[in-house]
């Protein structure tokens, strides 16, 4: 059911609404007509407050659970709530500058961004989640380790820090002195390319008989691209952190719900998906429950802004997922503030 427009609801109307909303998101609870009369200072009795509700639920913007339980907002009340009734609560000084410090800090922008979004799950007892295009590799330095007779370590460093390793098998009659010169080559050539740049100019290099490498050295060389060049396309664009406060938030009847949330966040190529959408525009978009049938069985909000670079281009998505009851009105300046302040990183980079 789309919700009626607020300007559809008087005053009296209004207040009790953002009563039973407000009480949801704090305790969970439904919210019966004496406690509304106990909370709000309306100066209404329960029988006029029940009155109120009962109109409020033709509209489609709360429910009952039960019979003869006090009501609940629905999906369609959290929207009219958020989109026209909400008071934003910008973050105050200590959450921003625990978003800021994770900013900060030195080392890769990948490790940057996970600590952000771990940052922003603590503060918003939400799961963080952030996703940013593919980032190409920058040569800085190779090197070969051995590990046994038949295998070694293959150690690349990127012009950002980042420090990447993997196995790879060595070539019959391999001597540590083949590692050595392999690692100082590739060093020496191929550092400031990019892996795709450095596989075409070794390429180019060994057929055109230029390197001046023994045939063990060249195998080396060419598994070593190899290895990491086969995983570039499966880096992974997509960082979700706080996946255990979902749980630790939950009561047990929201346990099952959270289970599927949980399985749903699993599902990080739909979640990509979801953020990837929410970068079409400048503000913020949240998405609550069955509005994206991602989430139509765990009952799940996401709050989520894009951010851009300097030239104005967008360069990743940022925001939360968490139960529809999450405090929306604190929890959305908060997603734009790191929104912002990650804009800042990007641009450095």
């Amino acid at each position: 059911m789309t919700a009626p427009p607020i300007s559809d609801l008087n005053d009296r109307a209004r207040d009790v609404f953002r009563v039973v909303v407000e009480s949801y998101i704090d305790t969970g609870a439904p919210t019966g007509s004496r406690t509304i009369a106990q909370l709000s200072g309306l100066n209404l009795s329960p029988a006029s407050i029940r009155n109120v509700m009962q109109d409020l639920e033709e509209l489609g913007l709360i429910a009952s659970p039960h019979a003869s339980a006090g009501r609940l907002p629905t999906e369609s009340g959290l929207r009219l709530f958020v989109d026209g009734m909400m008071q934003a609560l910008e973050p105050n000084a200590e959450e921003r500058s625990t978003i800021e410090r994770q900013v900060s800090q030195p080392g890769p922008v990948e490790a940057a961004l996970a600590a952000t979004t771990a940052a922003l799950s603590g503060l918003s007892a939400c799961a963080g989640l952030v996703m940013v295009p593919k980032r190409e590799l920058v040569l800085r330095q190779m090197s070969f380790v051995p590990l046994s007779s038949d295998k070694a370590l293959a150690v690349l460093v990127s012009e950002d820090g980042t420090v990447e390793n993997r196995v790879i098998d060595l070539p019959a009659g391999v001597n540590p002195a083949a590692l050595v010169e392999a690692g100082n080559y590739m060093t020496a050539i191929l550092s400031g390319l990019t892996l795709e740049q450095a596989r075409a100019k070794i390429e180019r290099e060994i057929g055109e008989e230029r390197a001046l490498l023994d045939a063990v050295s060249r195998v080396l060389i060419e598994r070593g691209l190899a290895v990491w060049s086969e995983d570039g396309d499966r880096r992974p664009v997509l960082i979700v952190r706080g996946q255990g406060r979902l749980i630790d938030a939950a009561d047990a009847a929201q346990l099952e719900r959270i289970t599927d949330l949980l399985d749903d966040l699993e599902g990080k190529q739909e979640i990509a998906d979801l953020l990837d959408s929410a970068s079409a525009g400048d503000s913020t978009r949240i998405f609550i429950g069955a509005e994206n049938k991602l989430f139509s069985l765990s009952g799940s909000s996401v709050i989520a802004r894009p951010f851009r670079g300097l030239d104005g281009r967008v360069v990743g998505v940022v925001g939360v997922i968490g139960p529809t009851r999450l405090n929306y009105a604190r929890v959305v300046p908060m997603v734009d503030f790191t929104a912002a302040t990650l804009a800042r990183l990007m641009g450095r980079s």
